[in-house]
């Protein structure tokens, strides 16, 4: 039984991991705010989730336990939503995704026909 919570925690824990490293690169990579920011909220919010995970399996006491899945809650509570709240400001100031202006450029009509 020892060696199940170990490996289910040690599996939960990488994958964590996994996921918070490329959300990392998706920041580096990716050519926007809009998209670097959903890179990074959407995997800082399951990779968290992951090793929180991980830890709570771990755990032997209770108040360890109850913290951890508070964490949790929060964190997936308030990510998404700070999340969305920063990506409203942004657009309310003016600051336009890359992809509108690839997209407007696909839908004007041909000239070389």
């Amino acid at each position: 039984m020892e060696t199940l919570v170990m490996v289910s925690s040690g599996l939960c824990l990488l994958v964590g991991s996994i996921v918070c490293i490329s959300g990392a690169i998706g920041v580096i990579r990716f050519p926007d705010f809009y998209t670097r920011m959903h890179a990074a909220s959407v995997t800082d919010t399951l990779g968290a989730a992951a090793i929180l995970l991980g830890l709570m399996i771990s755990s032997t006491e209770f108040v360890v336990f109850a913290k951890l899945l508070l964490i949790l809650l929060l964190g997936l509570l308030i990510g998404p939503t700070t999340s969305h709240v920063l990506a409203k400001a942004a657009f309310r100031n003016g600051l336009k995704p890359k992809l509108l202006k690839c997209r407007a450029e696909l839908l004007k009509p041909s000239t070389e026909e």
